[in-house]
């Protein structure tokens, strides 16, 4: 009686492997919808226009300004991370870029608009101080308009 019991099926038949069901959908993490894009630019817009931790720092943007400025730092952070796109299995990895580049960007964006508006600033105290302002080098007696006691 060496014959297999008829209820037994061999360890490479599909009842002992994981069926994948043939309806099932898929869950892709990237690239991110439109819908989701559109929904990190107005909270961009949000962040940079609004009382923020942030705008404390570096101050808000007009609506204008921050509008502008969320579109462009989302569709600059989406291009590196876009083409860093190699396999399906790398999205977490891809979204993490994505986040970062964004993150990045925004400091960026109000930190060069910080120090324009000081250099600005500073340019336009300078300009009404002129007057007041000496030049070190015009100053400085040379050594030959020294005279000796």
């Amino acid at each position: 009686m060496d014959a297999e019991p008829q209820n037994q099926q061999p360890e490479d038949t599909p009842a002992h492997k994981p069926q994948k069901p043939s309806h099932a959908t898929s869950f892709s993490i990237w690239p991110p919808t439109q819908r989701t894009r559109d929904a990190v630019v107005n909270r961009l817009i949000e962040t940079l226009s609004t009382p923020s931790p942030l705008s404390k720092r570096y101050g808000t943007l007009s609506a204008e300004e921050a509008s502008a400025a969320a579109r462009l730092i989302e569709d600059e952070a989406f291009a590196p991370a876009g083409g860093s796109a190699a396999a399906e299995e790398d999205g977490i990895q891809i979204l993490q870029v994505y986040s970062k580049e964004i993150s990045k960007r925004m400091l960026d964006t109000v930190k060069s608009r910080t120090a324009s508006a000081s250099a600005a600033q500073n340019g336009a105290s300078e300009s009404g101080n002129a007057s007041s302002v000496e030049d070190p080098t015009a100053a400085a007696p040379s050594e030959d308009a020294k005279t000796e006691p």
